[in-house]
């Protein structure tokens, strides 16, 4: 089967969805499928085309208003031409989903949105009540659309009016229940993702004055960081809040695997794969009860809080220390391939 992938993203640029698509795409291409992935994300440092783990990979120029969206028309003529038997795009919040949509003929569409319904600022939150129109015939246009989460689904059925199938993200159980703890002096708190103003990593850093035992380690990059650092030292905690940047693959695991609570106060999100990746590591979760993090919640291994404030986010950190999750429920990317490619057979 020849399948062609749709992503505003593809690695090595990191984040949820670049992780989801490249998981499936290299998985699909073992089992024998010839897979090609179109992305947006053309730039100095990537090549036009590679051949990457077995997957091939068209990198198409474009423009990002807000550095976002991804704006790339070159993907619809593309598909276009294209002999696929499955289109299946990716991401409701950029335009190379639209693009797929525009561009098939016909070839089986999937669709997985992974949708939230917000965006990280006004600007983005505006683009996207004029995109709603546009995005939304090009959701409809799918012969199947997926959901990540429990959550996303009743999104997708309220403002949509489409029933989505649930195929959550997966994890490598092994690589992360296999990591060795990283080693440090003093035990640490961790938050793993992009520095926005939504993913809430200042409500961490308000709550560290009362958590003394503990360092925050804070893995990603973002415009936010200058603000964050600015609220450690307003805390008066900045020798305890380490910024790490980028961290690398190899070492991501080891990071969650020493932490003592994995903490995550993000606004909204599509599905929480920081979490699922911290619980395989056997590190506990404070996760905030908003967005398809609420999927979560139900799980013995994850404290929830409902607000922000000093006292609720401490009082959990210090529940969450004792307990010990439980990897068994978790969905590895072997089951979520399995049950992509039994979707794209049935369409």
């Amino acid at each position: 089967m020849k399948i062609l992938q749709v992503t505003p993203r593809y690695p090595p640029n990191t984040g949820g969805v670049e992780t989801h698509v490249k998981e499936i795409s290299e998985r699909l291409a073992d089992r024998g499928h010839e897979v090609v992935v179109h992305t947006a994300d053309l730039g100095p440092d990537v090549d036009g085309w590679e051949l990457r783990n077995g997957v091939e990979v068209h990198r198409h120029r474009g423009f990002s208003p807000g550095e976002a969206f991804h704006i790339a028309p070159g993907i619809a003529s593309s598909i276009r031409k294209t002999d696929a038997d499955v289109v299946h795009a990716h991401n409701y919040h950029s335009f190379p989903l639209l693009f797929a949509a525009l561009g098939v003929t016909d070839q089986r569409f999937v669709v997985t949105a992974h949708y939230h319904g917000e965006s990280a600022s006004d600007f983005r939150d505006r683009l996207l009540s004029l995109y709603h129109p546009f995005g939304k015939w090009a959701v409809k246009q799918a012969d199947k659309v997926i959901a990540v989460s429990e959550w996303e689904r009743d999104r997708l059925r309220e403002d949509f009016g489409v029933d989505a199938t649930v195929i959550p993200n997966g994890v490598d159980v092994e690589r992360f229940a296999s990591a060795e703890p990283e080693v440090r002096d003093r035990p640490y708190l961790l938050t793993v993702g992009r520095l926005e103003e939504y993913k809430g990593v200042q409500h961490v850093i308000r709550a560290m004055p009362e958590l003394e035992a503990y360092d925050l380690l804070v893995a990603g990059s973002g415009p936010y960081r200058e603000e964050l650092e600015r609220v450690a030292i307003e805390e008066g905690v900045e020798d305890r809040v380490e910024f790490l940047g980028y961290v690398d693959d190899e070492r991501l695991p080891r990071l969650y695997a020493g932490a003592d609570v994995y903490v995550t106060l993000s606004e909204f999100e599509a599905y929480g794969m920081t979490v699922a990746e911290a619980l395989a590591a056997g590190t506990p979760c404070v996760v905030r009860d908003s967005g398809a993090l609420t999927d979560w919640i139900d799980r013995h291994s994850c404290i929830d809080v409902s607000n922000e404030d000093q006292k609720t986010v401490t009082d959990a950190v210090r529940t969450g220390v004792d307990i010990v999750p439980d990897r068994s429920a978790l969905v590895t990317w072997g089951d979520v391939t399995d049950r992509v490619e039994t979707k794209y057979n049935n369409v």
